[in-house]
């Protein structure tokens, strides 16, 4: 169940990003303090990059990505970074080590993949959430009312319609 959550998810990013001009995808918006759309969807997309290119050594430290320009101004480029992690997310369970900087000092975490995969799900949530926000200024862009919601929230709101 995770994976096809994660995958739906990102099938929504990349209905969004269809519906974007380079321009409006990579334009500073004061909604979302001067960054861009582009720039919160190449984080999402170099969290779940970090994670795919870390998972062999079972060490993950989400603070050594690859901090690529072209996916936070490139729609298309973007939208196929995301088809490759898509089509990646496969792997099995096993257990992997946090590495982070945090005040000059190194924490270790034990985790496992599926347990940052779930990391990796709430944190795409919640910059879907800000993009959303940045996307309500476009009339002719249309997303889905869950977008940037989490499932619990959409799960609660389910059981109040009832």
């Amino acid at each position: 169940m995770l994976i096809p959550s994660i995958n739906k998810n990102l099938n929504e990013l990349i209905l969004l990003l269809n519906q974007l001009s380079n321009v409006n995808y990579s334009n500073p918006c004061r909604e979302l303090s001067q960054a861009s759309i582009g720039e919160h969807t190449r984080h999402i997309v170099e969290m779940f990059q970090c994670l795919e290119n870390q998972y062999d050594s079972g060490i993950v430290n989400y603070d050594k990505r690859a901090r690529n320009i072209l996916i936070q101004t490139d729609t298309d480029f973007a939208q196929n970074q995301i088809l490759n992690i898509q089509n990646n997310l496969e792997k099995e369970n096993k257990n992997l080590t946090l590495v982070q900087i945090i005040d000059k000092e190194e924490i270790r975490i034990e985790s496992n993949y599926f347990r940052e995969l779930l990391y990796n799900l709430e944190h795409c949530i919640h910059h879907q959430a800000l993009i959303k926000v940045a996307v309500l200024q476009f009339e002719n862009v249309t997303i889905d009312p869950d977008f940037g919601v989490a499932r619990s929230t959409i799960e609660y709101r389910r059981q109040c319609a009832q």
